[in-house]
């Protein structure tokens, strides 16, 4: 096993190579990108600036070759994609992910503000949602058909059928708006900085009400039935009857027996969800007004900044690739069948 880990390990860069050399290519192929919007920008200064009689010369309007040059030089497209590319890995080996375009600040400085956000909600969604859909999902298996499990269902569906920027603002316009329970938006308040301690963690959480109701109900459907589905499989299972047979009782049996083969598949999703931490919701972020990794990431691709984009991507696939090694460690753990070779 340990040789297993090993080997995934060390595919770990060359798969990172291939994801951000894609990606970069990308960047250079599309139109529209950073170059383009410099031009464009220069070319209404001109016209701004300009007489009345710049609008019969289209000399006034074009900018010269050395500072085209200089804008291609600035941007990184003076060299070919290949080079480029290369140019951008030596960077990242040194720790440097370039400045952003927009923000004129280093990447990783513009990531690091954003990151401690959604890694607050993605890790609270996370603990929430497995601490309350793992006992659900057991109830609603033992309680096949009854009352609870019949409104239980209800409940989840609805919650999963509804987006989650949908319900976003349908809360956000009745408790926020009309009732003024919790604040209209943002992560914390203007003078968070000014508050105790307690009033603090207050904030905080009249601030993470709203927008934590959104992560969750997606994620509630996916989870308990999960879990409750393969938990019913194993109830039903001839190991099962036999260890009843024998004079365990029924509550060892489902947790000492069927609850571990049950949590094979939770196990195996539970990796993925690294990703989650950080990579949050855009839709959701927009609408609560949250300066998070989700809405970082949609702006730097609107506004072309492909450093940051660069940046993003290596980060979410470098956390991808971790967390499927975290599942299949984890499937290992709870059944000890597997053996990887």
């Amino acid at each position: 096993m340990r040789d297993y880990f090993l080997r995934r390990l060390m595919l770990i860069p060359p798969t990172l190579i291939g994801v951000t050399i894609i990606v970069f290519a990308i960047t250079r192929l599309v139109p529209g990108g950073p170059l383009e919007r410099a031009i464009m920008e220069m070319q209404m200064m001109g016209s701004d600036g300009g007489t009345t009689t710049s609008m019969t010369s289209g000399q006034d309007m074009a900018i010269s070759d050395e500072q085209l040059e200089r804008l291609k030089e600035y941007y990184g497209f003076d060299k070919p994609v290949l080079e480029s590319y290369f140019v951008w890995l030596g960077k990242v080996v040194r720790g440097d992910l370039g400045d952003s375009y927009r923000y004129n600040e280093p990447v990783w400085d513009v990531i690091s503000d954003r990151f401690p956000v959604s890694l607050y909600y993605g890790i609270v969604t996370l603990i929430i949602t497995y601490s309350v859909c793992i006992p659900l999902g057991i109830l609603k298996a033992i309680r096949h058909k009854t009352v609870v499990d019949n409104i239980t269902s209800i409940l989840i569906f609805v919650g999963y059928a509804i987006p989650g920027y949908a319900l976003g603002s349908l809360l956000l316009l009745y408790f926020s708006v009309r009732l003024d329970w919790f604040p209209i938006g943002g992560f914390v308040s203007y003078d968070f900085a000014d508050l105790s301690l307690w009033a603090k963690i207050g904030d905080l959480a009249s601030h993470s009400v709203l927008p934590l109701i959104c992560y969750l109900v997606g994620s509630f459907a996916l989870v308990t039935l999960l879990l409750k589905n393969h938990l019913m499989d194993n109830l039903a299972a001839d190991y099962m009857r036999t260890a009843i047979a024998k004079g365990v009782s029924f509550r060892k049996a489902v947790t000492r027996h069927a609850m571990r083969n049950s949590l094979i598949p939770i196990a195996t999703t539970f990796g993925q969800n690294i990703t989650l931490l950080v990579s949050g919701s855009f839709l959701i972020e927009t609408i609560f007004d949250i300066d998070g990794f989700g809405l970082l990431g949609l702006t730097s691709i609107v506004d072309r900044d492909y450093p940051v984009v660069m940046g993003i991507v290596l980060l979410s696939s470098f956390l991808l690739l971790i967390g499927n090694i975290i599942s299949d460690f984890l499937v290992a753990l709870v059944d000890p069948r597997i053996r990887f070779r």
